[in-house]
């Protein structure tokens, strides 16, 4: 009897197949039409007259996900995978003279700037015009235009910054003029800027330094050059920055950026300085922790960065970047102590695979060995002691235009 029933079900059953194809068609070609009512109404929901403007508009997600294996003195310390960066972009022009440009990072928290009343997590958010055949007016949150290719790069192609770009505040509220020369090889621009996302409270709290107060103006102007040589053989981007950071207390900034290419060759290098009359990288004011509570008063910071990059072909690119910080406190009250607290090194070997040659996507392999080196002072008078860390890697990236 069992057999029958099981016979039975056999024989039905392309019956029922054939059923269930046809109810999977119609409910196809319902969705088709759902779809096709979709799109026409997202049509009907733009005019006509604003649909042109799409063409001038791009929309980026900037991202790089790897899966990290990180290390601390040589030892093995977590391995996962990790959304890097993730940063949506959208920019255009929706004038003849306007253009705009906003991105927001998804891998910082949203929490808002009480000096500038924007998300941190806001990168850019600004307007631009054009006032002149050569000359550009931009106002919002912006991009500080500080010099060196390192800052010039964008986010996602960095997998570890050096110190002053790592602990500054890169992207702030303000305006910016910028004009480019008629010979086309040289450009010039001037930012006004706030000079921090926070109020001075916020920023320092309780390691405000009692005998400094904060300024009315807390403002910051960069000046920077971009230069074309040798047929572009050899570029610069070069830039002054004067930061009130409170009343008595400046930061005055150098940054110093070169690029020399050759045929498949494309050399890098950044100097950048930052005198500080108050602390605001935290660096030296959190080696000094133990001793003292207030930020570190008169401090600098000296860096280079150098980054080689090989064509080998067009699908592979082998990168190199080596980077050191130096860390001085030139108001040490101690009469026997050292201005020189402590030195970071950096080294960034990659291969990079490019398998699309219309596609811009990135997959890489990379170590990212960093290396803390203190001053027998400071490790005497302060506590610390030397360390490394290491970030084995392998991910992709890539800006995906997706409009």
């Amino acid at each position: 009897m069992k057999k029958k029933y099981f016979y039975l079900v056999l024989m039905f059953m392309p019956i029922l197949a054939m059923a269930q194809v046809d109810e999977l068609n119609q409910m196809e070609r319902q969705t088709d039409e759902g779809n096709q009512f979709s799109l026409d109404s997202i049509k009907t929901i733009i005019p006509t007259s604003k649909q042109s403007l799409l063409k001038d508009v791009d929309v980026i997600f900037n991202s790089r996900m790897a899966y990290n294996n990180a290390f601390f003195d040589g030892d093995h310390t977590i391995s996962k995978f990790n959304v890097d960066q993730l940063r949506f972009e959208i920019k255009g022009q929706i004038h003849e003279k306007v253009y705009f440009r906003f991105r927001n990072r998804y891998t910082r928290e949203p929490v808002p700037g009480n000096l500038d009343n924007i998300s941190r997590s806001v990168d850019l958010a600004f307007v631009s015009i054009d006032v002149a055949p050569r000359t550009k007016f931009t106002f919002g949150k912006l991009c500080a235009d500080w010099g060196g290719y390192e800052f010039d790069f964008n986010p996602i192609d960095i997998l570890a910054y050096n110190d002053i770009i790592e602990y500054a505040d890169n992207f702030l509220v303000g305006a910016g003029i910028s004009h480019a020369l008629k010979d086309g090889k040289n450009s010039f621009s001037l930012q006004l800027l706030n000079s921090r996302t926070k109020t001075y409270d916020e920023q320092y709290g309780a390691s405000a330094p009692p005998n400094i107060e904060p300024s009315e103006y807390p403002l910051a102007a960069v000046v920077n050059w971009r230069g074309s040589f040798f047929e572009g053989k050899w570029q610069t981007t070069y830039s002054y920055s004067f930061f009130n950071e409170a009343q008595g207390a400046h930061m005055n900034y150098i940054a110093l950026g070169n690029k020399f290419t050759a045929k498949n060759f494309v050399l890098y290098y950044d100097f950048q300085y930052s005198n500080e009359g108050l602390d605001r990288k935290g660096i030296v004011s959190s080696i000094i922790s133990s001793q003292y509570q207030y930020a570190a008063q008169d401090v600098s910071y000296l860096e280079n960065w150098i980054r080689a990059e090989y064509l080998v072909s067009p699908k592979f690119n082998l990168l190199m970047t080596v980077m050191n910080s130096n860390h001085s406190w030139k108001g040490n009250p101690d009469p026997n102590g050292s201005d020189k607290l402590s030195t970071s090194y950096g080294l960034i070997p990659t291969i990079q695979f490019m398998p699309f040659k219309d596609f811009n996507i990135k997959f890489y392999l990379a170590y990212t060995a960093r290396k803390y080196d203190y001053t027998n002072y400071a490790e005497n008078a302060f506590g610390v002691k030397d360390y490394t860390t290491g970030l084995f890697g392998f991910g992709f990236i890539a800006p995906l235009l997706v409009l």
